[in-house]
């Protein structure tokens, strides 16, 4: 396999950003219609930021790079991610002391702050991970507490989808087992349902500012009884290119076991995610639920999961109804006790549904009744028993869309589980080249209205390493919606963690050109 191993920096917690665009080229002069083809353009740049990974001194982390090929992006341009620059700790003397000291050495003093002004001017020029062509992969690893938080850019064809996947693995220790992250998106608003400040938890929300001017957010907590009093819960300042770590639990003297967090970005814009550890039973990442909705899926829940809780949240003061079912490989069935739940507005809910996959795929899928309030949901997995159990969270997620990618997966230890609620669709499957070797390959499925299926995957011939997997929905019209779950067993706890496929956003719409020049003209 080959790799390349990131240096280590100290760091703290970052989270993703993609942005894209496209400019339009001229018409072809040959006279073909072009403008039609000319009305969805991959994008050109893309943006990403990536968590530094635990503070574990045992964690080993693993980072995945990955581009699809796309129609009309061409093979040229180039894709980075690189260790985040980093800032002096230097701070003056409080009383001034040591002040002939100081400006006896004032030289050489001088002369050790450029140089290493210098070392980390490089440290963070220099590429870390650089894919070296659209459709194959390539990884780095880290090791201990000092994985560094990673800023990346992507031009030309390596843009459009580019996707980073980042897996850590901690032996022992709280929030112990496998931790996933998909590097995502900066936004200005987010939902954490299934946060908790409970005495066995340790819950941060991690705010990453992108930018070059500081950026100002709120987070407020949404408890089973509403609002929940915090003391530096508001106007929190988050320095240009810098990251906030925020331990929940110091927001409030508060204990609850299901809380929901929302960010809401007053200036700029912020990264954000929710690392959640717990003293038996690990931990993982609680990435953002999609906008709040009437109609919410959450896919894949592993077939093995021993307990499920659902954590929905209803922001506004408007009450939520909503119908629970389950979408299994037979079809939509409602777990038993559980046909439907009441969500006051305002207010936290949390359900049990204990193993409701009952040793099959499955998927939860959440529809309004009549005048239902919109929605953000999450649930918390656990997989094992007694003392060798291991958590992961799943967020409500936005469809497929036209194509979503995930990277970092292996030979044995990844599931794909697909589902169509409302209606049959056909999904084709890409696996692409291995990140040591291999050759691509593709399957077509058809999933039946209403069913999850974890499908048999096209695993590379000749594989070496880690491939990406690329799903494409066929079905224009019929929503389909993915996740991913990499399993990772030690010591017999049965470490896993589960990553949704929204769409990835690699093609933007644009207006045709006549329809620009008539604008220009106005």
């Amino acid at each position: 396999m080959n790799r390349t191993t990131l240096s280590l920096i100290a760091g703290t917690v970052a989270l993703a950003a993609i942005t894209g665009f496209a400019s339009l080229s001229e018409p072809d002069a040959s006279g073909t219609d072009t403008a039609e083809a000319a009305a969805v353009l991959p994008v050109e740049r893309s943006g990403l930021l990536c968590p530094a990974p635990s503070a574990s001194d045992l964690a080993e982390t693993t980072y995945t790079s990955f581009t699809p090929v796309t129609k009309g992006a061409g093979s040229d341009g180039s894709a980075q991610l690189q260790a985040a620059p980093r800032e002096s700790t230097d701070t003056p003397d409080a009383d001034g002391s040591d002040t002939d000291k100081a400006d006896t050495d004032q030289a050489d003093t001088d002369k050790a702050d450029t140089d290493k002004a210098d070392d980390d001017k490089k440290t963070a020029a220099k590429p870390v991970l650089a894919p070296k062509a659209p459709g194959t992969p390539v990884t780095g690893e880290t090791s201990g507490a000092d994985g560094p938080a990673l800023v990346g850019t992507a031009e030309g064809g390596f843009a459009p989808g580019w996707t980073v996947q980042q897996t850590t693995q901690v032996t022992a220790g709280n929030g112990r087992g496998l931790l996933g992250v998909t590097c995502t998106a900066p936004d200005t608003e987010f939902w954490f349902p299934g946060v908790s400040t409970a005495a066995d938890r340790t819950d941060y929300v991690h705010l990453t500012n992108p930018d070059d001017s500081a950026a100002v957010a709120d987070i407020e907590l949404y408890g089973k009884d509403g609002a929940v009093a915090t003391t530096v819960g508001e106007g929190l300042t988050i320095p240009a290119h810098s990251t906030e770590p925020i331990l929940l639990s110091t927001l409030t003297g508060e204990k609850q076991d299901d809380l929901t967090v929302h960010v809401n970005v007053r200036s700029g814009r912020v990264g954000a995610a929710v690392q959640a550890l717990d003293d038996k039973l690990g931990g993982d990442w609680l990435a953002a639920s999609t906008d709040p909705a009437g109609t919410l899926v959450v896919p894949g829940i592993p077939k093995d999961a021993t307990a499920v809780r659902l954590v929905v949240f209803a922001p506004g003061d408007t009450d939520a109804d909503l119908k629970v079912q389950l979408a299994a490989p037979t079809g939509l069935i409602t777990p038993a006790g559980q046909e439907t739940l009441h969500v006051k507005g305002g207010m936290t809910t949390a359900v049990d549904l204990g193993d409701v996959t009952r040793g099959e795929a499955g998927s939860l899928v959440l529809t309004p009744t009549d005048g239902s309030a919109p929605v953000v949901a999450a649930v918390r997995v656990v997989r094992g028993k007694g003392d060798k159990q291991e958590s992961a969270f799943i967020p409500a997620t936005a469809q497929v869309g036209a194509r979503a990618s995930v990277a970092g997966n292996g030979a044995k230890d990844t599931t794909l589980s697909l589902t169509a609620p409302t209606g049959t669709a056909k999904v084709k499957v890409t696996a692409s080249a291995g990140t040591g070797g291999g050759t691509a390959a593709s399957q077509t499925y058809t999933i039946k209205q209403g069913t999850t299926q974890d499908v048999r995957l096209p695993v590379p011939a000749g594989l070496k390493g880690t491939y990406a997997l690329t799903v494409e929905n066929l079905t224009a019209g019929t929503p389909v919606y993915a996740s991913r779950t990499l399993t990772a067993t030690d010591g017999g706890i049965p470490g896993f963690t589960v990553q949704t496929l929204p769409d990835d956003r690699g093609t933007v719409a644009v207006p045709e050109a006549d329809e620009d020049l008539r604008v220009l003209q106005k």
